[in-house]
């Protein structure tokens, strides 16, 4: 088989996968007696389900979720009954092609930022979405910087391109009015067209404190919660070394 030319032309037409199964594929198909159908079938699922896994692997190396935070590796009975029963609803794609968005509230050590993470890794390993975990803090910082740079609109660009955006921790460092000012301009700009997922401690209410503008805060948490659903993590903390959950704040 060394010398069959088939493998050799599948590379040149960037077909890698049907390549390497090739050999494997021509042996069972003599001994099988496959017909034509069934070997040409046979190699171009192998195709297809090695650049499906690629494909996924990319996601989630670019999505920078916390590690091990999936609903295979965490114990989903530990949050509150009405979080479980919404699960389906948000992990469905239909929840991201709408551009709806999820919004986690709770105190600390309630495991939102594991089950916004786990939610995160459903749409890329069920639906091949975009998506991209990031503190809040850094998002801001990030943002902030390019407005001082003039360079804003290429920034808000390039976050534009994944499906759905994990905004953690919310509230848990102070920001300036102009930090809040360019939070509120990143979350007008998704309005209805893209997912926005936010963690926070602080209920609308207290939202003043990040926006620095009660107008601004209000329009915030009205443009989040007009496509959105709203998990409310009462639980216990969960935040103990065998559950899993969790992972401790930055300092304040």
């Amino acid at each position: 088989m060394s010398n069959d030319p088939l493998p050799i032309l599948l590379r040149s037409l960037r077909l890698p996968a049907m390549a390497e199964a090739c050999d494997d594929a021509i042996r069972r198909a003599e001994a099988e007696n496959w017909g034509y159908k069934r070997f040409l079938g046979y190699l171009a699922e192998t195709e297809s389900s090695q650049r499906l896994s690629n494909k996924v692997r990319r996601l989630l190396d670019q999505a920078n979720l916390l590690k091990g935070k999936t609903f295979a590796t965490l114990d989903v009975n530990r949050w509150p009954e009405r979080v479980r029963r919404q699960l389906p609803t948000v992990i469905e794609s239909d929840f991201v092609r709408r551009g709806d968005n999820l919004l986690c509230f709770g105190l600390p050590g309630r495991g939102k930022s594991s089950f916004a993470c786990a939610v995160g890794y459903e749409w890329i390993t069920r639906h091949q979405f975009k998506v991209l975990f990031i503190a809040t803090f850094k998002l801001v910082g990030q943002l902030l910087a390019a407005k001082q740079e003039h360079k804003l609109n290429a920034l808000l660009a390039k976050f534009d391109r994944y499906d759905a955006i994990i905004c953690d921790q919310l509230g848990y460092t102070q920001q300036s009015t102009e930090e809040g000012e360019v939070l509120f301009h990143f979350l007008a700009e998704r309005y209805e067209r893209k997912s926005v997922v936010i963690t926070s401690n602080l209920v609308f209410s207290q939202w003043d404190q990040v926006f620095h503008n009660p107008m601004t805060a209000m329009a915030a948490a009205d443009r989040l919660v007009h496509h959105g659903a709203i998990l409310e993590f009462t639980n216990e903390s969960i935040r103990d070394p065998n559950s899993g959950l969790g992972s401790p704040p930055p300092p304040q």
